[in-house]
């Protein structure tokens, strides 16, 4: 049996990278996500080992310590996780893999697995980023602002990425995503976004 490949996909906060990937994960039985390890607490709705392994402080320093992790890294004061044990299981068992990480992650895997292919997720503006952030209605305007600067520090680092895909239109995007990973390995649409006036050029 051939091994599967590796897929990379990372967005600033409120890009919508979380509800893409369950979307593409529903109507491609080929790929499964990798669910990380963390240290923060779960949201309503989220279940452990479904949407994360959801682990204290310690035992999660205990992992990194002992080297089972691909890349681990510490987001608003909480610490993310992707084993290593579990990611190697689904390729050797022909499965494609999606990680959905930060772009420091992503750097870090792409360094030690440069067959990875890593897909980032635009926002069509920043109009549309705040607002998303704000619809969530979860956090305090301190809490957005600093999301949305955090944001645009990951947006920064677009150009480490193999393929970019704006999620402008929801079924757009995820077209887009599927034609990446389970296609010729490119979106279906041109950018059509500003990034430098994302960025703020």
């Amino acid at each position: 049996m051939a091994n599967g490949k590796l897929f990379i996909l990372a967005a600033p906060s409120g890009g919508g990278k979380t509800s893409l990937a369950q979307a593409l994960i529903e109507g491609s039985p080929s790929i499964v996500r990798s669910v990380s390890h963390t240290t923060r607490a779960p949201r309503p709705g989220e279940r452990d080992g479904v949407d994360y392994f959801f682990v204290a402080p310690g035992e999660f320093e205990r992992m990194a310590a002992a080297g089972e992790f691909l890349e681990h890294a510490t987001v608003f004061g909480n610490r993310y996780g992707t084993s290593r044990r579990a990611v190697e299981d689904r390729l050797a068992a022909g499965k494609n893999v999606l990680l959905t990480i930060d772009w420091q992650g992503a750097r870090s895997i792409k360094q030690q697995l440069p067959q990875a292919r890593s897909i980032f997720i635009l926002p069509p503006s920043r109009q549309a980023l705040e607002q998303r952030l704000r619809a969530r209605g979860q956090d305090s305007a301190e809490v957005i602002a600093a999301r949305m600067q955090a944001a645009l520090s990951e947006i920064s680092h677009y150009g480490e990425f193999d393929v970019l895909v704006v999620n402008d239109d929801f079924s757009a995007a995820l077209a887009d995503l599927q034609a990446v990973i389970l296609g010729n390995g490119a979106p279906k649409r041109p950018l059509g976004v500003d990034i430098a006036g994302l960025l703020g050029g």
